[in-house]
């Protein structure tokens, strides 16, 4: 934990099991495991009472966070108490509304309507999701082992529209995986246009040693055709990341501020609840500080606004520790 933080991260499973056919991790770091609720819920607490006001919930799947349960709903252990992710998100919304609540990442498989529930219930847990799809076609999803279709995935993107109010989603995605058909390509240019993710980390495909693709799989999409690939993904989400910003001008925002500006000294910047980069005027502000900001102009990583007003610290500061 570094003194004078004001985001911090906090990781509350290690390890994964799930076996995606590109994906070196479960070989690297072992079976899945969850944490105790209560380290997280204390580890939080201190980061809290020590400056911090913003925290992200790691793992490499949090929705399969359980803890003292099995895969299959079991209780492990009858002397301790169970603990699923969407009620451990909850716990660590109490600690207090100032602590802003952020989570990553996020499987598609595992994203039910109950994690949802618990954003729209909470105005300090950020309605940002971050989940990747890694293609749009069901075919390659099947070779990548992902565990669920184009449908699912479209499914997921549906009851957040409906349940979470004002988000925002981003996503992963890979271009040039073992096989991938022109058609494939195709349907991941058509489910971006279909979500317009607000963001997107995007790749070609690499191949890693000791993966299952490089055991099962021909690495033969030419490297050329990769990069053509994904500087159409990349253009296109550059334009819905765009797109996604000039929505919000005129829009009023709650930025924690980070700190200056890399441009100026005379700008603050931090982001808002959906994850957004904001920058404004200083004035009398400060780093660790909630602001009000209205948008009014973008680029497309980027809100530029002016402070509509400073947002109180709620009475108690100080949580004790349990």
């Amino acid at each position: 934990m570094d003194k004078g933080g004001i985001s911090g991260f906090v990781s509350i499973t290690r390890g994964c099991d799930n076996m995606c056919s590109f994906c070196v991790v479960p070989f690297t770091r072992g079976r899945e495991r969850s944490r105790d609720p209560q380290t997280i819920v204390r580890e939080c607490t201190e980061m809290f009472n020590t400056g911090y006001r913003e925290v992200t919930l790691l793992g490499q799947n949090v929705n399969s966070y359980r803890y003292n349960l099995s895969a299959k709903g079991e209780i492990r252990d009858d002397n301790l108490p169970t603990t699923n992710f969407a009620q451990l998100m909850e716990m660590v919304a109490q600690v207090s509304p100032d602590l802003r609540v952020r989570f990553s990442t996020s499987h598609p498989k595992d994203m039910g309507d109950d994690v949802l529930h618990v954003i729209a219930k909470y105005e300090n847990i950020a309605p940002y999701i971050h989940l990747p799809v890694q293609s749009g076609h069901t075919d390659m999803l099947k070779r990548m082992n992902r565990g669920y279709s184009r449908e699912w995935f479209l499914n997921r993107i549906e009851a957040i529209r409906n349940i979470v109010p004002d988000y925002a989603i981003s996503t992963d995605i890979i271009t040039g995986f073992c096989g991938e058909t022109d058609e494939e390509h195709q349907a991941t240019l058509s489910l971006m246009k279909e979500v317009k993710f607000s963001f997107a980390y995007m790749y070609q495909y690499s191949e890693r040693p000791k993966t299952l693709a490089e055991r099962k799989f021909e690495d033969d999409v030419p490297d050329a055709l990769k990069k053509k690939r994904l500087q159409e993904v990349i253009e296109l989400q550059l334009s819905h990341s765009l797109t996604h910003n000039q929505s919000r001008i005129g829009k009023i925002g709650k930025v924690l501020i980070e700190g200056f500006s890399k441009r100026s000294d005379d700008d603050l910047t931090g982001r808002d609840e959906q994850g957004t980069k904001n920058v404004f005027t200083k004035g009398t502000y400060k780093k660790g500080d909630y602001v009000m900001v209205k948008a009014t102009s973008c680029t497309s990583a980027t809100l530029i606004g002016e402070v509509v007003e400073l947002v109180p610290p709620h009475p108690i500061q100080q949580i004790e520790l349990k």
